[in-house]
């Protein structure tokens, strides 16, 4: 068994934790960063169904504070969530156990919140945040059903702890899905124990489902999507000053903890056989990867066509291995 010690130190001192949480605190309490307006789905991108209105509607009413500053910065990335949690829901009604889902450092959990309440019982939840301006958020409105919420960074969530916690015990038994939302790039580029300290926690025919911000193989190319993404998209909810003061106190620190795609892929294939790419937002992409290919298969079956123009994707393309 891998010692994680020190990566749970190095954990401690990321900028998540240091440099940045003034940030992160001001956004959660939604004191800064928020939009001139609340981001919507744009329905014309989805499917029409019954089920997909019911999560994007409810999806909206819970939204807090850093969901609406975090979906108004990426390009369709509310779609995107939309997409993943409607997959999500699709495959947990047709297994008959259900599923459990940890996710980990995002923010309000509004996703997660969001399927436990359409669930029905099918689904089960954690997330978790080292922000209790979050945690705030996600009690907003009430107990929220089959869903838990763990106040703190995703490093002192130990199996330790779950297997002692008598709230969360029920999840020491590893999850179905973990789903890690731009959270590594806000500590360090050690995606090696990065994947393989949140990996104890999945079942061994598991998904882990990444969403992370990439570095290009050539700098041109990741700063010209940089313009796109601003002034394509973030200008219809932030002024000019808010976009350049956010790229230069924080995406600057964030870029130093992002990794190249094949990094990636290198630090995965040493924890999964299997990983596929399944979204790209300029230089953002989704990944899914697992160990057990059946239901790694289910899972992107279970997932419609990207929602987002194709003037904002690049390769590689969904369903392309990584």
């Amino acid at each position: 068994m891998q010692d994680y010690k020190q990566f749970l130190i190095e954990c401690d001192q990321a900028p998540r934790l240091t440099k940045l949480a003034d940030f992160f605190a001001g956004a959660a309490a939604g004191k800064s960063g928020m939009p001139l307006q609340k981001p919507v789905v744009d329905m014309r991108l989805l499917p029409s169904d019954k089920r997909m209105q019911s999560l994007v509607e409810l999806h909206a009413r819970r939204q807090g504070h850093f969901d609406q500053h975090y979906h108004s910065s990426i390009p369709y990335r509310l779609e995107e969530e939309c997409r993943m949690a409607y997959a999500l829901l699709q495959f947990a009604q047709a297994t008959t156990r259900g599923i459990s889902i940890y996710s980990l450092g995002t923010a309000e959990g509004t996703m997660a919140r969001t399927l436990c309440e359409l669930g029905e019982g099918h689904i089960t939840s954690l997330s978790c945040s080292p922000n209790k301006e979050n945690y705030e958020c996600f009690k907003a409105f009430g107990e929220p059903p089959f869903a838990e919420f763990f106040l703190g960074p995703f490093h002192h969530l130990t199996k330790d702890y779950l297997q002692n916690s008598e709230r969360l015990q029920s999840f020491a038994k590893g999850f179905d899905f973990i789903l890690e939302d731009t959270t590594f790039q806000m500590y360090s580029a050690n995606r090696l124990q990065q994947i393989g300290f949140v990996a104890q926690h999945l079942k061994d025919d598991g998904i882990l489902l990444l969403v992370e911000k990439f570095r290009a193989e050539e700098p041109a190319d990741y700063f010209a999507r940089e313009v796109q993404k601003d002034f394509g998209f973030k200008a219809r909810y932030f002024s000019h000053d808010e976009i350049r003061k956010k790229a230069a106190h924080v995406l600057k620190t964030m870029h130093e903890s992002e990794v190249t795609l094949s990094d990636m892929a290198s630090a995965i294939h040493a924890h999964f056989k299997y990983c596929v790419v399944t979204w790209n937002s300029g230089n953002f992409y989704g990944l899914a990867a697992s160990n057990c290919n059946i239901n790694l298969g289910r899972y992107l079956s279970c997932l419609v066509g990207p929602a987002i123009p194709r003037e904002y994707t690049y390769g590689p393309g969904p369903n392309t291995p990584l």
